[in-house]
């Protein structure tokens, strides 16, 4: 085979495809089929089986066999399948907090078709799935593609609880090592970010430690504020506000806020 088909990347144009039958899949009245006479059962083969091409391709873009690549996307492809009902569960407790948490929802279906939070939610949750089973590619080009068309910029590796609210949304960046719990709210601006990368005897970045905040249960970060650091925790019940810049844990209840200094304009 030529090499350069050998390693050619995943399709984004498929992988796009594969989000919105997915979508379409867990809620077909509110996300539109490809073809609207298509049956749950054809879409869900036709779906899974773009998904494995794209696996494919991701693996053997990383240097697997081709033998190996089919096997191993197979078996995440039934892994993931297997996983959707739950998904689906999850995504609707979110749908709750946005539409009980936000006195402009007129209804839960409305959250689900024009809430960019709950879009980039839901390619999040999909792609996390994704990640945790070791998929290369594919779960970045997701939330790539979440960002590109929301402005919110979820890494698949975060690890977000239930009942999440994201208001607004953009700009919004979750690092890939935050830790997230249930029912917490953020606003547009917020950053969950690294304070400063830890580098090897050449200088390079290291990766695979911890480099993103913890954040608590029932924890309010509104618009602009600025978390960092792998050892920052933000305690349960917490309330960030607004263009806060923390570099430091906050204990359980505290209410943090921006004050404005005299050397500050």
């Amino acid at each position: 085979m030529d090499e350069r088909i050998r390693k050619m990347p995943p399709d984004r144009r498929q992988v796009v495809r594969v989000i919105k039958g997915l979508q379409a899949l867990m809620f077909p009245m509110c996300f539109r089929r490809e073809d609207p006479e298509m049956e749950d059962e054809q879409l869900r083969q036709s779906t899974m089986a773009l998904l494995y091409t794209e696996l494919c391709a991701a693996m053997r873009f990383r240097e697997e066999t081709a033998e190996d690549a089919g096997t191993k996307a197979r078996s995440v492809c039934d892994a993931f399948i297997a996983r959707l009902p739950r998904i689906r569960e999850t995504l609707l407790k979110d749908v709750d907090a946005l539409y009980e948490g936000d006195p402009a929802a007129v209804s839960r279906e409305e959250v689900m078709i024009c809430y960019p939070g709950f879009y980039a939610i839901s390619i999040y949750r999909l792609a996390h799935e994704l990640q945790l089973l070791e998929a290369p590619l594919i779960p970045r080009i997701m939330t790539e593609f979440a960002h590109e068309k929301t402005g919110i910029d979820i890494h698949p590796g975060a690890t977000i609880g239930e009942y999440f609210f994201i208001d607004h949304g953009t700009g919004i960046v979750i690092g890939e090592t935050t830790t997230i719990g249930d029912h917490v709210k953020l606003y547009q601006g917020v950053t969950l970010g690294a304070r400063s990368f830890e580098l090897d005897e050449n200088g390079n970045p290291v990766k695979k430690i911890k480099r993103h905040p913890d954040i608590g249960n029932h924890v309010v970060i509104y618009a602009n504020a600025t978390i960092l650091g792998g050892d920052t925790v933000i305690g349960d019940g917490c309330v960030i506000g607004g263009n806060t810049w923390l570099t430091h844990s906050v204990p359980a209840g505290s209410t943090v806020a921006y004050t404005a200094t005299e050397n500050q304009r």
